[in-house]
């Protein structure tokens, strides 16, 4: 296991990059806990597949460093690395039995065959895969030769890091909770260092301790779970981890007074004023409600999604949603938005611009650079 840093780390696919479009991954410091589980989060493109490979040893940087314990691993191969590697497919033997495929990369740094038997054992129990070891990893079905796979990168002992890129994409739905379950169930056995690369909010947030959301090649947030869903501090975040994400609304400013269509919104506090560029509102609909006064807005749609009602109400030429339990509306209504102050915050050009309270509690929170900045301690 390590503790892996990553200093100033850039990285362009281009020979000469002379602007920060041209790089695929802006600069980016990061500091990855021995033993935690982390999550990086983003659409497609964003740069965390290229972050990964980074780690791993299979891409160079352009510039910056990684370090492994303090020590700088940026120019070494991934044999050098002790890294693990799950992928999106399954790699594994087909014509090797299942023993023998957790056994390869013991056997291949000739460990001792009671040694072997033992970590082998070991593993498959924990998969809940024992009784396969004697069949063909041919026969197995998708889910438990992905199983497999991941015991191929935890049976070593020697490993610093397990890394998996999209490890469930081609599983079923239906199966994708048993294993992500399981991940969580062998980090919390194992103590490995473990980062989950992937676009679905959900294996992030119920897999790791602490996830990592990206965009465009930059770092936009580091946190818990809970505080990624409840204080975003970029619009993206806010946008992309929710169903639905957060409303993200115009918003014209009159002083130190944030307006919305024309309608005054109170804020869960203060506006830092070192923060500059164009002003929006951002809330959750888990925190717009309906009442007898408010910002008036016309139904448009109304959805049982199961749970709960999702409302979406058109306010002039702005559509905002609303997660309602009760007293639904029926479209074409006429309604009354309700903001919850302390959970309405202004962005400024994407950052968010609004302080706590001085009685609040939230501590460590960042804004703008700084959470760029942020280590994932």
């Amino acid at each position: 296991m390590a503790k892996i840093s990553l200093s100033k780390l850039r990285h362009s696919y281009f020979d000469n990059p002379k602007s920060p479009e041209d790089y695929a991954l802006k600069e980016i410091d990061l500091e990855w806990s021995d033993g935690g589980a982390y999550a990086l989060l983003g659409p497609s493109g964003c740069g965390k597949s290229t972050l990964l490979n980074i780690i791993s040893g299979l891409l160079t940087p352009s510039e910056g460093s990684v370090l492994f314990d303090q020590q700088d691993v940026t120019a070494l191969t991934p044999d050098k690395r002790n890294i693990a590697q799950v992928f999106q497919f399954p790699v594994i033997y087909d014509t090797m039995t299942v023993f023998d495929n957790l056994a390869f990369p013991l056997r291949n740094r000739h460990v001792d065959e009671a040694t072997v038997r033992k970590r082998v054992t070991e593993i498959a129990a924990m998969l809940e895969i024992e009784d396969m070891l004697r069949l063909r990893a041919s026969g197995l079905s998708p889910d438990n030769k992905q199983k497999l796979s991941m015991g191929r990168g935890l049976v070593r002992d020697d490993v610093n890091v397990v890394m998996f890129d999209e490890p469930l994409t081609v599983i079923d739905p239906h199966l994708k909770w048993k294993l992500r379950s399981k991940l969580k169930e062998l980090h919390q056995q194992l103590k490995l260092t473990m980062i989950y690369v992937t676009h679905d909010q959900t294996e992030a947030l119920t897999f790791a301790d602490k996830v990592i959301v990206m965009n465009d090649g930059e770092v936009v947030q580091i946190g818990t779970p809970v505080d990624l869903f409840n204080r975003p501090t970029h619009t993206f975040v806010g946008h992309f981890i929710g169903s639905p994400g957060m409303n993200i609304l115009p918003c014209e400013m009159r002083g130190k007074q944030a307006c919305f269509q024309d309608m005054p919104v109170k804020l869960e506090g203060p506006i830092n004023a070192e923060i500059k560029g164009t002003a929006e509102i951002g809330i959750r609909p888990e925190f717009v409600s309906l009442g007898k006064k408010g910002i008036p807005a016309k139904v448009r749609t109304v959805a049982d999604v199961g749970r709960h009602i999702v409302v979406h109400a058109e306010v002039k030429d702005v559509t905002v949603a609303a997660i309602i339990a009760e007293d639904v509306p029926s479209v074409g209504d006429d309604v009354h938005l309700v903001f919850e102050s302390a959970q309405t915050r202004l962005y400024r050009d994407g950052w968010l611009a609004t302080e706590l309270p001085k009685s609040g509690t939230r501590a460590g929170k960042r804004t703008g650079t700084a959470t760029r900045k942020a280590a994932a301690k």
